[in-house]
C-alpha cells in the first residue's frame, strides 16, 4: 500500500508543472506581453500623432496669431479706445479665416468677428484662458515680431502719446536730417533717413564702420538732434511724473534727454543724486516762429545756468559725495518706466483679452500630460492589463483543465490502472480530443481483453491436442496401448490440428503485418466454388447436409483477379463453418454474381442452420470468438477461421459481411473487385 501511495504521489508531482512551464503560464505571459505592447504602442502612436498634429497646427497658426496680435497692438498704441477697431478685426478674420473676439479684462465683450452685436451669451463658449492680452504698455514679447523692437519696459514703441510731432515739426526735422545725411555722404558714409512712430526722422547707417567724429559733426550740422517744442513739453511732463516717484523714495529729481536717458549722477545721502548734464545746443536754424524760437532759447539758457550753478569747482554736485550710488540709476529707470506708462495711459486703448479660434468653433480644454492625465493614462493601462490577464486566466483555466484530465488519464493508462472516461465539454478542439481519447481508451481496453482471451484460447487450443498426444504416448510407453494403425492415425489427427492452428496464427500475423503474399491471377469464381464444394462433399454428407453450387446467371461467368489458393482458403473456411452449424437435412448454397454496379463480384455462402444472435453479429469476425462459449471441439473450430476470411478479403481489396436470422440461417458474402479489360475477354473466350 505504501509503495502504491508513493507511486501516486510521484505521479501527482509529475502532473503539477511549474507555472513558467505550463500552458496557462505561457498563455498569461503572452497575453500580458501582447496587452502591454498594444497599450504602449497605442499610447505612443496617439502621443506622437497628437504632438505632430499640434506642432503642425501651431506652426501654421503662430504666424497668423502674431500678425493679428501685432496689428491690434498697433491699433491700441495709436488710439485711446477700441471704438473704431471693428473694420480692422473683420479684415484680419477674413484674411486668417479665424474667429477673433475682443473682451475687456473682466470678459465683457468688445467685438466678435462672427457677431456684429456681441453679447455675453456669444462669449460664454470662449475658453477660460485667452490667446493673448492686447496691452501696448505691457507687450507679450513671444508674439511680437522682431521687426517691432520692444524696450526693457515692454512698452510698444508705437505708443508715443504726447511725443507725436505735428506736421510742421516733422517737416523741419526732415529737412535738418536730410542736411546731416548729405554731410555724411560727402564724408563717404552711407546713411538713410528712417521715420520713427512719433514722426521724428532718424539717421540709419548702412555700415557700422563709421568715423565717429565726422558722424557727430554731421548730426549736429542740421540740428536734427534737438528736441522740438512738442517733445520738450512731453519731456517736462514726464520729468514731473518721474520726479514725484523719486521724491517718494527720498531722492532728487532727474533731467531727461530726448531719448529718455539721463546724466548718471552720484550721491550717498540721496539729497542730490546728480543733475542732468547740460545739452549742447548748436545752431539749429529751425524757424517755426520767432516767439517759439525765443522761448526755446530762453529755456535752454536757463537749463545751462542751472546746470553750471549746480557744479562746484571740485566737479561734484552740491551736498553730494564723490562716491557714485548705483542704486540711484535703478531707481531712476524704474520711475521713468512707471512715469512713461502713466503718461501714455490716456493716449492708448485699455488692455483687452484676445481670443483666436476657428470660425464658429467652440474651444475645448486641451489634453496635456499633467499629473492628473498621467494618472488617468496609468489607470486605463492598468485596467486594460487587468482585464486582459483576467480573461487569460479564465480562458487558460478552461483550456488547461481538460488537458490536465487527459494527461492524468494517459498516465494512469500507462501505469496499467483503470481509467474513467475523460469528461467531454463543448464541441471544440479540446472536446474532440477528449472524445478521441475516450474512444482510444475504450478500444485499448477491448484490445487488451481480446489479447487476454486470445492467449487463453490459444493455450486451450494447444492444450487439447498436446494433452491427447501426451496421453496416448504415455499409454503406449506404459504398455496400455498398442501402436497400431488406429493409434498412429489418432496421433496424426492431433498433429494436423496443431499444424492447422499454427498455420492460421501465422496467416493472421502475416496479414496484420502486411506481409501476406498473394499471387494474383484471373480466376473464374464459379469454377473455384465447384472445387471447394467437391472438397467438402464427404464431410457434408457425413453431417447429413446438402451442398449445392448455383451457377451464375447470364452468358459470362463472374471473373476476378485473386490468389486462387487464398481465395479457396477463404471460401473453404466459410463452407466448413456453415456445414458445422447446419443440422442434418439442411443445405448450404454457394453462388457468385456481379453486382449491379458491375465493379464487384459477390460470393455468397448461405446455410439453413441455427443462425447467429443479433448481439453476436458484431463479433463474428473477431479472433477466437465462438458462439459456443464452452469451446467444445464438436461444435466449433479454433475461432480463427472467420477472422482469416476477413483478412484475406481485405488483402484482395474486398470486404466480408454477414447477415443472419436466428432459427432461419446465415449468409456470408465476400465482395471482390471484378476483373475488366483484355484479361476478362480472354477468360470469357
Amino acid at each position: 500500500m505504501r509503495d502504491r501511495r508513493d507511486r501516486q504521489a510521484e505521479r501527482a508531482e509529475r502532473q503539477r508543472l511549474p507555472l513558467r512551464k505550463s500552458l496557462l503560464g505561457r498563455l498569461l505571459t503572452v497575453s500580458a506581453l501582447v496587452a502591454s505592447c498594444s497599450v504602449a504602442a497605442t499610447a505612443w502612436l496617439a502621443v506622437q500623432t497628437t504632438s505632430v498634429a499640434i506642432r503642425q497646427e501651431q506652426g501654421q497658426n503662430l504666424s497668423a496669431d502674431a500678425k493679428i496680435y501685432n496689428t491690434l497692438l498697433g491699433y491700441a498704441a495709436g488710439h485711446p479706445d477700441w471704438n473704431g477697431v471693428g473694420a480692422t478685426v473683420r479684415e484680419l478674420a477674413r484674411q486668417s479665416d479665424r474667429r477673433i473676439v475682443l473682451t475687456t479684462e473682466d470678459r465683457r465683450p468688445l467685438l466678435d468677428s462672427a457677431d456684429d452685436t456681441p453679447s455675453a451669451s456669444s462669449t460664454a463658449s470662449l475658453p477660460s484662458q485667452a490667446s493673448a492680452v492686447v496691452d501696448p504698455l505691457s507687450v507679450d514679447t513671444v508674439l511680437v515680431p522682431d521687426a517691432v523692437p520692444v524696450g526693457a519696459d515692454r512698452v510698444d514703441p508705437r505708443a508715443v502719446g504726447p511725443f507725436l510731432l505735428p506736421a510742421k515739426e516733422r517737416a523741419a526735422l526732415h529737412r535738418a536730417t536730410a542736411r546731416g545725411v548729405e554731410c555724411l555722404a560727402a564724408g563717404g558714409i552711407a546713411a538713410d533717413v528712417v521715420q520713427s512712430p512719433s514722426g521724428r526722422p532718424r539717421i540709419q547707417f548702412v555700415s557700422d564702420a563709421t568715423d565717429r567724429l565726422l558722424e557727430l559733426k554731421c548730426l549736429a550740422v542740421g540740428g536734427a538732434t534737438e528736441a522740438t517744442a512738442t517733445e520738450q513739453k512731453a519731456l517736462r511732463a514726464l520729468e514731473l511724473l518721474a520726479d514725484a516717484c523719486l521724491k517718494r523714495q527720498g531722492r532728487t529729481g532727474v533731467k531727461l534727454n530726448l531719448g529718455l536717458s539721463w546724466a548718471r549722477g552720484s550721491g550717498q545721502d540721496g539729497s542730490d543724486a546728480g543733475s542732468s548734464a547740460p545739452v549742447p545746443v548748436p545752431d539749429t536754424r529751425i524757424t517755426e516762429s520767432s516767439d517759439e524760437e525765443e522761448a526755446l532759447k530762453r529755456k535752454v539758457a536757463e537749463d545751462r545756468r542751472a546746470a553750471v550753478a549746480a557744479v562746484p569747482d571740485d566737479g561734484t554736485a552740491h551736498g553730494a559725495t564723490k562716491v557714485r550710488d548705483s542704486g540711484y540709476d535703478r531707481a531712476v529707470a524704474a520711475c521713468v518706466g512707471s512715469a512713461r506708462r502713466e503718461q501714455l495711459t490716456a493716449y492708448v486703448a485699455t488692455p483687452a483679452l484676445l481670443f483666436i479660434d476657428g470660425p464658429g468653433a467652440v474651444s475645448v480644454p486641451g489634453f496635456d500630460l499633467s499629473p492628473a492625465n498621467t494618472a488617468r493614462i496609468a489607470g486605463v493601462t492598468a485596467l486594460v492589463l487587468t482585464l486582459t490577464v483576467g480573461a487569460s486566466v479564465i480562458a487558460g483555466a478552461r483550456l488547461v483543465r481538460p488537458l490536465h484530465a487527459l494527461t492524468g488519464a494517459a498516465q494512469r493508462m500507462r501505469d496499467g490502472l483503470d481509467t474513467a472516461p475523460v469528461p467531454v465539454g463543448t464541441d471544440n478542439e479540446i472536446g474532440r480530443l477528449a472524445a478521441a481519447f475516450n474512444d482510444m481508451a475504450a478500444h485499448r481496453i477491448r484490445l487488451e481483453e481480446q489479447r487476454k482471451v486470445m492467449v487463453s484460447d490459444v493455450a486451450h487450443e494447444l492444450r487439447t491436442p498436446l494433452s491427447n498426444i501426451r496421453g496416448w504416448l504415455e499409454a503406449a510407453q506404459d504398455g496400455l496401448a498398442e501402436p497400431d494403425p488406429a493409434f498412429l492415425s489418432s496421433l496424426h489427427d492431433e498433429a494436423l490440428q496443431l499444424q492447422h492452428l499454427i498455420n492460421d496464427l501465422q496467416d493472421l500475423g502475416a496479414a496484420d503485418a502486411g506481409a501476406l503474399r498473394l499471387h494474383l491471377e484471373p480466376v473464374r469464381v464459379d469454377d473455384l466454388l465447384g472445387q471447394v464444394a467437391a472438397a467438402h462433399q464427404g464431410p457434408a454428407e457425413t453431417a447429413g447436409v446438402t451442398v449445392r453450387v448455383v451457377p451464375a446467371s447470364g452468358s459470362s461467368a463472374p471473373l476476378t483477379e485473386a490468389d486462387p489458393v487464398r481465395l479457396r482458403q477463404a471460401v473453404s473456411n466459410l463452407l466448413s463453418n456453415a456445414v458445422r452449424h447446419t443440422p442434418p437435412g439442411g443445405r448450404v448454397t454457394l453462388r457468385s454474381y456481379v453486382t449491379d454496379a458491375g465493379d464487384e463480384v459477390a460470393v455468397e455462402v448461405a446455410d439453413t442452420g441455427s443462425g447467429i444472435a443479433a448481439d453476436d453479429l458484431p463479433h463474428v469476425f473477431d479472433r477466437f470468438w465462438r458462439a459456443e462459449k464452452s469451446r467444445n471441439r464438436s461444435t466449433g473450430g479454433s475461432g480463427l477461421g472467420l477472422a482469416i476470411v476477413l483478412k484475406l478479403a481485405e488483402a484482395h481489396g474486398g470486404t466480408a459481411a454477414v447477415v443472419s436470422t436466428e432459427g432461419v440461417g446465415t449468409v456470408f458474402t465476400l465482395r471482390l473487385p471484378a476483373l475488366a479489360g483484355p484479361d476478362a475477354m480472354t477468360m470469357a473466350l
